[in-house]
């Protein structure tokens, strides 16, 4: 290009120069005194003035090639740029010279590859963020100076009741109406630092949140962030826990008052007393008695609680277990006049432990035996199941279990009859003790009871199938 405009440029310069000379020739003849020799003068220098008619239109004719090339060219490169805003990865050739504009359309064929690579890492930055909020776990909001949503994930929706996929821009009263959460959320913006509580979202029964919010800058104004994570599990185990302390405190405080009642009774003059002093140590016996329950089945609820045995399961005959747990409350039965008697079970083997089968078969048959009828039965079956399992089933002859009662018998320190179980020297934590070692061996446990026609308490562990 600069040669083109550099040869049209030449070109008018000779017409120009040309055309002077032949002017100055003119006036220099008209200037004369005899006009018939300013007249030969004029006419022996028409050879300068067609000189210059013809460089000037020549340059003339130059400028305008040189002009439409460089409009036709200059709006090639204006389609090219619209091209690369549409679409940077379109494959669009530019006509390169060794001109200005070549040295341009070379810079402008750079910027396609550059625009289409940072278009993609956008792309998949973005792809990565939602990826990453739909895989978390923790629900996550952000909202703007005006409490409307900047963006969520669909944990967040499924917490707050709505279906996914919020708009940003919604108003944040439409979807939340915990005014705590909100209000929350509004503390941070006027304040501008972090904040933390705990908050239960929904009714006096729905989940607890740790929630953090945090202040985040945005182009116009202030919003915030926060994320809320869900602890109503360890809400629960920490009812739980207040709950087991509050029922341990009360379980030991009823036989230490006694023993300790009976005891100063007794230091008071009672040991003088032939008619009662029996009968005081005995109570005195009795309630010891209980309190060394009470600690042997805590002790053994803490062993349950510690998780597996540090040993694999071993395969564990089902009719010797049954056996050695009958042994054990044969005495117990004989003294209320309670039959027990149990079923044919074969080669029968679990795969689990054989302390945890016989610690809860003796819970359940104790059980059977203390909530019995006298001259009542307490029998023990096991089966293998179409599926694979051993099923063991205590049955007995008893007062039954009301159905309200019956989701709730396996928690520990509940007691359907609670004068009736600490007559029998219950201490409320047996059948919690038979859920914890059956589960640490795989299994299950379920209960089937109505009320004053006896109980059916059922075992399904995994069966072991002999190579």
């Amino acid at each position: 290009m600069r040669s083109s405009v550099f040869s049209a440029l030449a070109w008018c310069t000779i017409g120009i120069v040309a055309l002077a000379l032949a002017l100055s020739t003119l006036l220099a003849a008209a200037g004369a005194a005899d006009p018939a020799r300013a007249a030969v003068a004029f006419l022996t220098n028409w050879r300068v003035w067609l000189t210059a008619a013809v460089a000037l239109g020549c340059g003339l004719i130059s400028i305008r090639v040189v002009a439409g090339s460089l409009a036709h060219r200059i709006s090639g490169l204006r389609q090219y740029s619209d091209r690369i805003l549409d679409d940077p990865a379109a494959d669009s050739q530019l006509l390169h010279a060794d001109d200005e504009l070549g040295v341009l359309g070379r810079s402008m064929s750079r910027v396609p590859p550059r625009v289409h690579e940072l278009v993609q890492r956008v792309s998949l930055e973005a792809q990565r963020r939602e990826a990453i909020l739909a895989g978390m776990v923790e629900a996550l909001l952000a909202v703007d100076q005006d409490l409307k949503v900047v963006l969520c994930n669909d944990a967040f929706a499924r917490v707050a009741g709505v279906p996914a996929g919020i708009a940003p821009g919604t108003p944040l009263v439409r979807i939340v109406r915990d005014p705590a959460l909100v209000d929350l959320l509004r503390d941070v913006l006027e304040h501008g630092g972090p904040a933390r509580r705990r908050l239960q979202l929904g009714s006096s029964e729905g989940p607890w949140f740790e929630v953090n919010v945090a202040p985040l800058a945005m182009p116009a104004g202030r919003g915030a962030i926060a994320l809320l994570h869900d602890i109503t599990e360890l809400e629960r185990l920490e009812r739980v826990r207040k709950d087991f302390v509050a029922n341990v405190s009360h379980e030991l405080r009823t036989p230490l008052t006694a023993i300790r009642g009976y005891a100063e009774t007794l230091l008071d003059g009672a040991l003088d007393d032939a008619e009662n002093r029996r009968r005081f140590v005995e109570v005195i016996e009795t309630h010891a008695i209980r309190l060394n329950n009470i600690a042997a089945d805590l002790l053994a609820l803490s062993e349950l609680d510690n998780g597996a045995l540090a040993e694999p399961p071993r395969p564990v005959l089902v009719q010797a277990a049954v056996e050695s747990a009958i042994r054990t409350v044969e005495p117990a039965a004989a003294e209320r006049h309670v039959h027990l008697a149990s079923g044919a079970c074969g080669d029968l083997e679990i795969l689990g432990y054989r302390m945890r089968l016989e610690q809860a078969l003796v819970n359940l048959i104790d059980n059977a035996v203390k909530f019995n009828r006298p001259e009542g039965e307490v029998r023990v079956e096991a089966e293998r199941t179409d599926t694979g399992h051993a099923r063991i089933v205590v049955s007995d002859t008893g007062i039954g279990i009301p159905s309200s009662d019956l989701p709730r018998v396996f928690e520990r320190f509940y007691r359907v009859d609670r004068a009736r179980s600490r007559e029998m020297g219950g201490t409320g934590l047996g059948l919690s003790i038979v859920r914890h070692a059956v589960e640490q061996m795989k299994g299950t446990v379920a209960v089937e009871s109505e009320l004053g026609k006896g109980s059916r308490f059922i075992i399904v562990l995994p069966a072991h199938h002999a190579a």
